[in-house]
């Protein structure tokens, strides 16, 4: 039996968990020395989920104009100084 297009995951549509499996909490708590061996796994401490934010990327001609007008300053600025 085949799969309905709208129940298949497209790798695009993943977003960010906001809770961390026990064995992933485990492994965070040891990083900030919280969490000795022996400890009881169950009861853990609540560990803070990171969202990663994305940078916009800029566009090419921006980028260019930027460059441009940093030199122009640049020289700009030594010929006063001259």
């Amino acid at each position: 039996m085949t799969m309905d297009k709208s129940l298949k995951v497209r790798r695009g549509m993943a977003g960010a968990r906001s809770v961390l499996s026990r064995g992933e909490r485990i492994e965070r708590l040891k990083a900030t020395e919280k969490w000795k061996e022996g400890d009881s796994p169950f009861g853990l401490a609540k560990v803070r989920v990171f969202k990663l934010a994305m940078k916009k990327k800029k566009k090419k001609k921006e980028e260019e104009g930027e460059a441009g007008a940093a030199t122009g300053a640049a020289a700009g600025g030594e010929a006063a100084k001259k």
